[in-house]
């Protein structure tokens, strides 16, 4: 079996190679919490995915994935915007994207922490205004649009798993939407 297979995306690597890789290195991923903005530009909504993981179950999430070789973050973002809300949701990337916040992912569970069991990630995290049409794609089961107030209502962020309901808090903080 080869190291690398290559697609459309360029190299990758084998599942096997990957999950040997994810052991052994921090891997650099984007989070992207979409939002929908007011005329004035304020927050008005926040969007969070649906997801039912292979274990079973139901839990919510913002927009996650890994930053491939050679691809810029500006892309990255688009790449999983598009992958999980659509090509019409439009999103507005500014040029030069900076994060609102790092953050660590560690495959052992951190109280209060983020986690992911595959691996030991580093997230940069972005708040991206969606402006078109955008709807849960692929492994997403359903958008949710939610107020702030919402958003931060501890049943929603406790639906939310691997340190997302802190990091849409978080988002809304940065946005100075906290009420």
């Amino acid at each position: 079996m080869s190291d690398v297979r290559a697609d459309d995306q360029g190299p990758w690597l084998s599942p096997e190679n990957l999950d040997f890789v994810r052991r052994k290195v921090p891997m650099v991923y984007v989070d992207v919490v979409p939002v929908r903005l007011d005329g004035d530009g304020s927050l008005a909504r926040v969007g969070l995915l649906l997801r039912s993981p292979r274990e079973g179950g139901l839990w919510r999430t913002v927009i996650s994935g890994r930053v491939l070789l050679h691809e810029t973050i500006r892309a990255a973002i688009t790449r999983h915007i598009e992958k999980d809300l659509g090509q019409m949701a439009l999103p507005r990337i500014p040029a030069s994207p900076q994060p609102f916040t790092v953050n660590e992912y560690f495959p052992t569970v951190v109280p209060g922490g983020y986690a992911d069991p595959r691996q030991h990630a580093v997230s940069l995290a972005y708040v991206v205004p969606i402006d078109g049409d955008a709807s849960a794609q692929k492994d997403a089961l359903q958008l949710t649009w939610l107020t702030p107030e919402e958003a931060l209502d501890p049943a929603v962020r406790g639906e939310c798993v691997s340190g997302h309901g802190a990091l849409v808090a978080g988002a809304i903080a940065h946005l100075g939407a906290l009420r």
